[in-house]
């Protein structure tokens, strides 16, 4: 037996008969040779892992532009957080943690640099609009390899692409990252907030800290422990606990995501994505070779929005300064 056979014949006997197991998977758009050491799902998480929009994430916004100092989430750190929570709940549940694991890990591939403002901005410029999750799902089957995509299975592709959203994913292990997406940003985004002293411990809503916990591994353990303990057909939370939840995410948007403290850039982002933006839809030659190809397949808008989309914060601040700053000024003295 194979050692990938002996992987899926193990999930037969031990996952739930809610599990999305590896040989039931829906398959890929373009038919491969099964692999002899790994599932499908195993392949897909490798695949993402290895990927280059995978490595750009160190170097996109989470919450802060910017910040002074080592410890602040960025949008990979922010990743790694909602994959080891959702495999916690997902092994606990008896689902899948292989493909628990390749949603939760490709699900912000696609999103903008500087964070939701990037895709604020990108979304009012763009006539069909821009959300980050369908990005993140370009990203994997148009985008990546050079434009040949990742090639990865459906319920992958539906968990990344449904991960936030009206539509809501059709296996329970993707119902797991969206919820557990919301738990690491909500409780890791405060503790940077406190970091960054746009708010104390001491501002935190008394309800959601009466039934969670007043710190972080004690929130993160409530909220997880009442999906393991409320999910089966459908993945939940008792009512207390996501009155609680929901509570301290209206609290964070007030207090910290809407904060003037953390939007104090936001309008220097917006204009950097806007001015980019423009600029290659009057300026088409300057798109590498990948992106010219996709504007004559699916339209230059849509080619613009996938090439700044891809950006790290510091590659959009670089490529807009070497257009609008000349070289002298940046050495801070003017040529005579």
């Amino acid at each position: 037996m194979l050692p990938r056979e002996r992987t899926e014949q193990n999930e037969k006997i031990l996952l739930s008969e809610y599990a999305c197991r590896a040989d039931m998977s829906k398959g890929r758009a373009f038919y491969e040779k099964p692999c002899d050491l790994r599932t499908d799902f195993q392949r897909d998480r490798d695949r993402i892992i290895h990927c280059n929009s995978f490595r750009r994430l160190k170097r996109k916004t989470q919450v802060f532009l910017d910040p002074l100092g080592d410890h602040y989430r960025t949008r990979l750190t922010h990743t790694l957080e909602v994959s080891q929570i959702a495999r916690t709940v997902s092994r606990a549940l008896g689902l899948n943690e292989d493909l628990t694991e390749a949603i939760a890990l490709g699900h912000d591939l696609g999103h903008t640099p500087f964070g939701h403002d990037g895709e604020r901005i990108l979304n009012a410029l763009m006539k069909t609009g821009f959300r980050h999750n369908l990005q993140s799902r370009r990203v994997c089957e148009r985008i990546e390899k050079d434009g040949s995509g990742l090639n990865l299975t459906f319920e992958v592709l539906d968990g990344i692409a449904a991960h936030t959203g009206k539509e809501l994913p059709e296996t329970r292990e993707g119902m797991v990252v969206r919820f557990c997406d919301k738990i690491a940003y909500i409780n890791h985004d405060i503790e940077d907030a406190i970091r960054g002293g746009v708010i104390t411990e001491d501002m935190l809503p008394e309800f959601p800290i009466k039934v969670l916990g007043k710190t972080k591994s004690a929130r993160i353990s409530a909220l997880v422990n009442s999906l393991v303990q409320n999910s089966g057909d459908e993945i939940k939370m008792d009512y207390t606990t996501r009155k609680a939840h929901d509570e301290l995410r209206d609290f964070m948007f007030e207090k910290v995501y809407r904060s003037s403290r953390t939007v104090a850039e936001k309008g220097k982002a917006e204009f950097i994505i806007e001015y980019l933006f423009r600029y290659f839809s009057e300026n088409k030659d300057k798109l590498p070779r990948l992106y010219l190809e996709i504007s004559e397949e699916d339209g230059l808008e849509r080619a613009v929005a996938d090439f700044i989309s891809g950006m790290t914060d510091d590659y959009a601040v670089d490529y807009f300064t070497s257009l609008c700053v000349p070289k002298s000024w940046k050495n801070g003295y003017i040529d005579s």
